[in-house]
């Protein structure tokens, strides 16, 4: 097993990290003569100069967090939703159960290409919004933000001097308030819809859990369903509340399928992500230092985020690992025992 994980899985990783710091171009090995060891020239690239390559990484980064931002929060409660509603004992349970999860087993690109199908310009959700009156966006072609677009409605359409000035990673701020762009609310619906099954599942096990007696003792003591919800349930599911955010954030971090087969980042690089800009330095622009480089920037990313989320979502009364084994106080009355120690005729 440790030569098959070394062989697949750590070399690999070790050879990238090599590539993050050469500027191999794709040809012949990259741990030949037709690589050299640049440093931290790939990162710097990305982070501290200005140009084409820091303008489409931090416009990529700014597309996906707003992505995070609005997909893990969303889909982790509506797949606690969707767990407490299929636990009830209701007729057709199975039924909702199965039509929840089908989602999640069907293939990302055919799930892709419908949703495609529906908010094409003259698709289904533009047809049922003209029976409401409403004239719907031309959805994956348009690149406005959607907190400019509603600012928008309200007679905010030009950015302060400062925030169309000051740059991070290339961007202006005034782009970075932008939201996600009206492409990228497509992704965002569909990942919601094609995630919160299975990870209502996750949920589903986790409440099948909780002993009965402890909600019907909770109920003679006159607690509403919710004050249930609040106290008991969340608190003893927190350990799966973890595992589905965890989860969630490396998901929609290493979003790329959905932007390869949909949009390629477009329009105007709106619905470029990190992922999809490593394959495309890499592979488009043989620029294989920079590609390996997004890569392990993301994958530092995603470390933090989940260290974040574990200090969130831990126990208050956790007791830190350094002090579990450290000296106790010795049980009963505390006065006795230092008589005890202080010895026959001694005062302590």
């Amino acid at each position: 097993m440790i030569v098959i994980l070394g062989l697949f899985l750590i070399l690999p990783i070790v050879m990238a990290l090599w590539v993050s710091f050469s500027d191999w171009n794709g040809n012949g090995s990259p741990i030949g003569a037709h690589a050299h060891f640049v440093g931290l020239a790939n990162y710097r690239h990305l982070l501290t100069e200005p140009g084409l390559d820091q303008n489409n990484f931090g416009t990529s980064l700014r597309n996906n967090v707003y992505y995070v931002l609005l997909v893990v929060p969303i889909q982790t409660a509506v797949s606690l939703f969707l767990a407490v509603i299929v636990n009830r004992r209701i007729r057709g349970v199975g039924f909702f159960r199965t039509a929840f999860y089908f989602p999640s087993v069907t293939s990302s690109v055919a799930i892709t290409i419908l949703f495609l199908f529906l908010f094409s310009p003259t698709g289904v959700i533009n047809k049922l919004l003209s029976y409401l009156g409403a004239s719907g966006p031309s959805w994956l072609y348009d690149p406005r933000g959607l907190f400019h677009v509603i600012a928008g409605q309200f007679g905010v359409s030009h950015p302060s001097v400062y925030l169309q000035s000051h740059l991070f990673l290339g961007v202006s701020y005034w782009e970075w308030l932008s939201g996600p762009s009206i492409a990228m609310c497509v992704f965002i619906i569909m990942a919601v819809f094609t995630t919160s099954g299975t990870f209502m599942l996750l949920f589903l096990a986790a409440l099948q859990s909780i002993d009965d007696s402890i909600n019907e003792a909770a109920a003679l003591d006159g607690a509403t369903e919710w004050r249930k919800f609040r106290y008991i349930t969340v608190p003893m599911i927190r350990p799966m509340i973890f595992t589905v955010v965890t989860l969630g954030l490396i998901g929609t971090w290493q979003v790329f399928d959905q932007i390869y087969v949909g949009t390629k980042g477009s329009p105007l690089n709106t619905t470029l992500t990190p992922a999809f800009l490593s394959f495309n330095s890499s592979f488009n622009s043989n620029e294989w230092g920079v590609g390996a480089a997004i890569a392990f920037i993301l994958f530092a990313i995603i470390v933090f985020f989940t260290v974040v989320t574990r200090f969130a979502t831990r126990s208050p009364d956790h007791v830190p690992r350094r002090r579990r084994f450290g000296p106790t106080q010795p049980l009963g009355n505390p006065d006795a025992s230092r008589v005890a120690s202080a010895g026959p005729g001694r005062t302590p």
